[in-house]
């Protein structure tokens, strides 16, 4: 991860490269994520296809989209549901060839990667994929992730896009709309994988809300690291913690920034907040806990010492299928954490 200083980026920039965990959800619960799909699951095979998305601006093609291209993540998201796409941009592969954590279940060695970092996408690879659909987040309204700004208008020249809430909405919700796009495409949203993956997330859920029922006093830090700063994210402008939140996790509240999502902490001031749990940021722009052991005010942290840091699942895929671990994931730590203070 970059050494990041907040002037030198746009928030966008900054969210990408892991300095910040996710944008604004204040309003969460009444968020803009309702909207549906023209088409009915399965359908739009042979004749007009067309979808609102969550920019309110609906996605219109001849004939259901077969060249698709998407963000890595929303990529993953469709192939859960069956719907394979030609071409992905974003975060898809590490330095050692090997898929990133964004890319889920995605073969990363069978699709044209067309850009793997931020403001990186290559518009003559993208073109010659003779798109039907592009598809991306969205963590600001109307901000395409990772569609760099300025070459947008030539790639919205080329194909019709469709944005998601990847803030401003929770896992469930977010889970939706990706199925609702999935069905537009031909999925069978109602196949056995599907249905057993939705009733695995409802288990977990259910868990998760025990766990933090059981331990009211457990408190968790979301946290991300860079070279020289360590960031607390405010649990309710996220989609997965805000979720976590409204099951009944208990979070540290960070003296956020001016612009309300996150407070940077120095290194020397890393023990600001006491916490018994630490979600650590799993992207691979983010420093990962391996990487901090010659910090001394890391390594003397309370629930560093206890052992009591998890990994963080920063921008989940957004299927029933890769939601669930997330949520077992959390609910056990709190199942087996003690107060560390």
């Amino acid at each position: 991860m970059p050494n990041l200083r907040t002037s030198s980026l746009s928030r966008r920039g900054l969210l990408a490269a892991g300095g910040a965990l996710g944008l604004g959800a204040a309003l969460a619960a009444c968020g803009g994520d309702e909207k549906g799909s023209a088409s009915a699951p399965g359908a739009g095979k042979s004749g007009p296809w067309s979808f609102e998305d969550d920019r309110g601006r609906t996605a219109e093609a001849p004939s259901t989209p077969k060249s698709i291209v998407a963000f890595v993540g929303v990529a993953a998201a469709l192939h859960d549901y069956g719907v394979e796409v030609k071409g992905v941009f974003g975060p898809t592969r590490t330095s050692d060839g090997k898929a990133d954590v964004q890319a889920g279940d995605l073969d990363v060695g069978t699709v044209e990667v067309l850009g793997n970092v931020w403001g990186e996408f290559n518009v003559e690879k993208y073109a010659a994929l003779a798109p039907d659909l592009l598809v991306t987040a969205m963590w600001e309204k109307d901000a395409l992730w990772y569609v760099p700004d300025q070459s947008k208008d030539k790639i919205l020249a080329l194909a019709p896009s469709v944005a998601l809430w990847a803030a401003q909405t929770t896992v469930p919700k977010a889970i939706q709309r990706h199925e609702d796009l999935a069905a537009s495409l031909g999925a069978d949203v109602g196949a056995k994988k599907v249905t057993d993956a939705k009733a695995a997330f409802e288990k977990a859920a259910a868990r998760l809300r025990a766990a933090a029922r059981s331990k009211p006093d457990i408190r968790v830090l979301i946290g991300s690291a860079s070279q020289d700063l360590f960031y607390v994210s405010l649990a309710k402008m996220s989609a997965d913690t805000l979720y976590f939140q409204e099951l009944g996790v208990r979070f540290v509240e960070p003296k956020v920034n001016s612009a309300g999502f996150f407070e940077e902490l120095s290194w020397e001031n890393v023990d600001t907040y006491d916490a018994d749990i630490i979600m650590m940021d799993n992207r691979s722009s983010a420093l990962q806990p391996d990487a901090l052991t010659s910090k001394p005010t890391w390594a003397g942290l309370p629930a560093v010492q206890a052992g009591q840091v998890i990994p963080r699942t920063t921008e989940p895929v957004y299927s029933y299928d890769k939601c669930a671990p997330v949520l077992d994931a959390l609910a056990e730590a709190i199942e087996k954490a003690r107060k560390t203070g």
